[in-house]
């Protein structure tokens, strides 16, 4: 690999593990501060952590637009890392619930920026370049699992939680500046997204593994919001939440891995299905209100999870969409995975964690699941009916 390209793959790397260790830091225990040091309620806390989906469905498609139309991604992208990191210090400044709200809100609406915008150019870059893309996203995985286990243990240090909060800011701030010296990749040729929209919502399969991610993938991001409460009520501390993350996330890597081959030897639907019954497992153990050491233990089937669904769900909507249309269905894909089921599950969530208990929120969540399960089994069927068309 000449030294160029070496320098910008490490570049996209640096980035990756600096965004997602402010994401790490932020976000998994922001529901234990917002409990423990601010006192809120699990309807305040859901709604608060809701906002970051919503404003992801509104405000991706305007800064996909903003990007295509300036042509300038790297700008986009590093001014609103750097604002969405200095917005998260208003955390700092407020103790009641609308103030949190509208910091949240502010947030969410400039971070909603980053990801998409830095994948797209890193997917055309090492599309370019012919280098693995799972090689830079590897490092977002990694970033996120060390941040929470080193915020946990800082959070009962002298510094207290509020240490996650200038995390985010520094992470946030130093990822912004790094994202100025990304390779200029140029904007892709405009969609026409109002067209593309409406052939996509003619086609059934397409809907149905909508349906499949919202029920499946939504719980699995909503978890991130509850799973340090879960954990705390299990008898954990904050460094105990930090730990149990580190496992869950790192756990991604090895399955994101053979995730390829899976696919290639028992299918799509089958890879997604088994994601969807892992999750579904997870969910019904922790509704037993398991011990501390059990739920520990049981974490790594966060990678069976998620490291076998996203590249499983990605390549089905690859297969089964037209490729004039393949931008637009992942880009529905994703918002509806990332944001409308991470809102429904985050948001129905924090009402059941109030009128009931944690416990009953991980019930809610396996029951989504089954019902994923039972669509993946629908979509078997389905193609088993056309390939005998044929």
């Amino acid at each position: 690999m000449e030294r160029t390209v070496r320098n910008q793959i490490f570049t996209l790397q640096g980035f990756y593990l600096l965004t997602f260790f402010g994401v790490g830091s932020l976000y998994p225990l922001l529901s234990v501060y917002l409990s423990e040091s601010v006192g809120l309620n699990g309807y305040q806390i859901g709604t608060i952590m809701s906002v970051g989906p919503i404003m992801m469905i509104f405000f991706q498609p305007i800064w996909g637009m903003v990007s295509d139309t300036t042509n300038r991604p790297t700008v986009v992208l590093g001014l609103t890392s750097l604002v969405a990191g200095i917005f998260a210090l208003g955390y700092l400044f407020m103790d009641f619930y609308y103030g949190l709200l509208i910091v949240a809100i502010l947030v969410a609406i400039f971070q909603s920026a980053i990801i998409p915008v830095s994948d797209s150019i890193s997917l055309k870059y090492t599309s370019k370049v012919r280098y693995n893309y799972g090689n830079i996203r590897l490092f977002g995985s990694l970033g996120f699992g060390i941040a929470v286990f080193m915020m946990g243990r800082l959070s009962e240090g002298f510094i207290g939680p509020t240490i996650i909060f200038y995390s985010f800011f520094i992470c946030l701030v130093l990822s912004g500046f790094l994202s100025f010296r990304f390779p200029k990749e140029r904007a892709a040729a405009k969609l026409d997204l109002k067209a593309g929209m409406k052939e996509l919502f003619t086609m059934k399969k397409f809907l149905i593994f909508l349906a499949v991610t919202f029920l499946v993938f939504g719980p699995n991001l909503a978890n991130n919001v509850y799973f340090g409460l879960f954990v705390e009520d299990s008898g954990g501390t904050y460094a105990g939440i930090g730990l149990a993350f580190l496992i869950a996330v790192l756990s991604e890597v090895p399955f994101m891995r053979i995730a390829g081959g899976w696919i290639d030897k028992f299918g799509l639907l089958t890879v997604a299905a088994l994601a969807g019954a892992a999750s579904m497992l997870r969910w019904l153990f922790y509704f037993t209100e398991p011990s501390l050491w059990l739920v520990y233990s049981s974490a790594v089937m966060q990678g069976l999870a998620i490291g076998l669904f996203i590249p499983a769900g990605l390549r089905y909507i690859k297969e089964i969409t037209p490729s004039h249309i393949t931008a637009t269905a992942v880009t529905v894909y994703s918002a509806i995975g990332n944001g409308l089921g991470n809102w429904f599950s985050t948001f129905v969530g924090g009402f059941i964690y109030e009128t009931y208990s944690i416990y009953t929120v991980y019930l809610f969540f396996a029951v989504l699941s089954l019902l994923g399960i039972f669509l993946c089994f629908v979509l078997m069927k389905e193609e088993k009916k056309n390939a005998l068309a044929y």
